[in-house]
């Protein structure tokens, strides 16, 4: 399987979103092993090993609405990822099932976050061959 060539994403968050929504993505993605690695003055990088997610704080509302999907290592993982996002506040969008319509080992799940953003977590591979 190939591995991903994004090295780091970020977002941005207004001011008055900006800790809340740190706290949301460090629930939502602890399946995943992420916890905040790096932190400077209005800017957060959270990950597994190394910062690869980065939230950035802006002093103004800006358009949300991006959709961006994490590789999960398996199916559990892609369930508990729903549940805790969902727990810690944010908004389901898809529940953890099979998406045939996007390829027949499609298992993903969606939520949206508290400022609108569709985040997914998703696996391709068959169930049983997950790592």
């Amino acid at each position: 399987m190939a591995s991903s060539k994004i090295d780091h994403l970020s977002i941005t968050a207004p001011e008055e979103h900006f800790e809340p929504l740190i706290e949301w993505y460090k629930k939502a993605l602890s399946p995943l092993g992420y916890k905040e690695i790096m932190r400077f003055p209005g800017v957060v990088g959270l990950g597994n090993e190394v910062p690869d997610f980065w939230i950035a704080q802006k002093k103004t509302q800006i358009p949300s609405g991006f959709h961006f999907a994490f590789s999960a290592p398996n199916r559990a993982a892609v369930d508990a990822f729903h549940k805790a996002a969902i727990d810690a506040g944010g908004t389901c969008n898809g529940k953890p099932g099979l998406r045939p319509e996007y390829h027949e080992n499609y298992y993903g799940a969606f939520v949206l976050d508290p400022i609108g953003n569709n985040v997914e977590l998703v696996i391709h591979c068959p169930e049983g061959q997950e790592e």
